[in-house]
């Protein structure tokens, strides 16, 4: 018999990686600052979650000054959308009870 758990991507099972797939499926693009802030993450913490996803080829990285100011956004990639929407459906079939 299947695991009811087996679906499930395990690069999501952290809450931080979660939110950063989460907003960035609701919104193109997504600065450092604002993540840092919406998920209530020091840097580094940040960031190291951030490499596992780019590790993945889950989002993708855009670096630009705004002014004077370097400004470092991400946005989900279609392997990252698709991966985490199969995730999502993965959650759905547990919470109805269908394994199937």
């Amino acid at each position: 018999m299947k695991s009811i758990i087996a679906d499930l991507n395990k690069l999501f099972d952290h809450r931080v990686r979660l939110g950063i797939m989460s907003l960035l499926m609701v919104n193109e693009w997504v600065d450092f600052k604002t993540l840092k802030e919406m998920l209530e993450v020091t840097d580094g913490r940040l960031a190291s979650h951030i490499k596992a996803l780019e590790d993945h080829q889950y989002i993708e990285i855009r670096k630009q000054f705004i002014g004077r100011k370097p400004n470092t956004s991400y946005r989900a990639t279609k392997l990252g959308k698709e991966a985490f929407t199969n995730h999502l459906d993965a959650l759905e079939k547990i919470i109805r009870g269908n394994e199937t």
